[in-house]
C-alpha cells in the first residue's frame, strides 16, 4: 500500500512558530517510506517531528507501517510527533510563554 505524502493542516502553523524562534526547518513529508515530516536544527542541534492532525480521528494520529518501521530503525535522538505549536517548540527546548 502506498501512502500518500500529505501535508497536515497544521504543518504551516508548526514551521511558522519553529522558525519564529529561529529554527531551521526543513519539510519533509514528501520524502516518503516512513521520514518524519520535518527536519528542524536548533541552537546546534537537530530533531525529526512528525506532524499529526488534532483534529483529524484518533485513527489518523497513528504512525503508519511505513512510518514505525523508520521510527524503530533510526538511530539517533528519538524522533518526537507532535500535534501543535506548542508541542513542536517544547520538543525542540524553545518554549517561551503562553500557547494554547
Amino acid at each position: 500500500m502506498r501512502y500518500a505524502a500529505a501535508v497536515d493542516a497544521n504543518q504551516k502553523d508548526i514551521v511558522a512558530a519553529l522558525r519564529a524562534v529561529g529554527a531551521m526547518v526543513v519539510p519533509c513529508h514528501a520524502v516518503g517510506k516512513g521520514f518524519p515530516d520535518l527536519l528542524v536544527g536548533y541552537l546546534g542541534d537537530t530533531w525529526l517531528l512528525e506532524i499529526k492532525d488534532p483534529s483529524q480521528p484518533k485513527h489518523r494520529h497513528e504512525l503508519t507501517p511505513p512510518q514505525k518501521l523508520f521510527h524503530a530503525a533510526w538511530m539517533g535522538k528519538p524522533i518526537v510527533t507532535v500535534f501543535t505549536v506548542k508541542e513542536a517548540l517544547q520538543s525542540i527546548g524553545a518554549f517561551r510563554g503562553k500557547i494554547s
